[in-house]
């Protein structure tokens, strides 16, 4: 078998095992759709790879996704490198998602995390500050969900120990959730 066979198989294996879990992700969509209806906002965050995925998808709300709407409220935790350093430097990497949330969070809003094992010191931090401070968390994992599966408010593991893998489902997850918001706010 070749490698692009190899990697193939594997993310078909992993889309058809995920097929059970596509309740939990349409439940996700009403708690978008009702932040924003309020006029809050979405904040996300995640490391290495997870930050990619936090970037990309508050990048959508404020951007777009396929059609021309109104600018969406979402904030990517990881965006701001002086934040990050600033916050690194004076209290250690496992505050600087939490500590941003302080300062930016307001109840209402919802926390999205990425992380593939969810035992990330930072993202656990970020999720019991969010909470805290009455934000609705939603947490898409990897592997067992670990720490963050359990204190999250909604967890989405997607049963895989190939972070490749749980990555690739949470960049689906997420289009499906743009996807769903652009229904709201068509087109202008």
């Amino acid at each position: 078998m070749s490698l692009i066979q190899q990697q193939y198989h594997e993310l078909k294996q992993t889309v058809e095992t995920f097929e059970q879990f596509l309740p939990q992700v349409e439940a996700l969509l009403p708690l978008f759709e009702q932040c924003f209806q309020r006029g809050n906002k979405i904040l996300t965050c995640g490391n290495g790879g997870s930050a990619a995925d936090a970037l990309h998808m508050a990048e959508e709300f404020i951007g777009r996704y396929r059609g021309s709407r109104r600018s969406l409220p979402a904030i990517s935790l990881a965006a701001d490198v002086t934040a990050l350093t600033c916050i690194a430097n004076d209290w250690g990497y496992d505050a600087v998602f939490s500590r941003q949330i302080e300062g930016l969070g307001q109840s209402g809003d919802l926390l999205v995390t990425f992380s593939g094992s969810g035992n990330s010191a930072n993202i656990i931090r970020a999720i019991q500050t969010a909470r805290r401070l009455n934000l609705t968390t939603i947490s898409l994992l990897g592997k067992t969900g670990g720490e963050a599966g359990g204190i999250s408010d909604h967890a989405i593991i997607v049963p895989t120990n190939n972070t490749a893998r749980a990555q690739e489902i949470h960049t689906w997850i997420m289009h499906v959730i743009l996807e769903h918001i652009e229904t709201i706010y068509p087109m202008e």
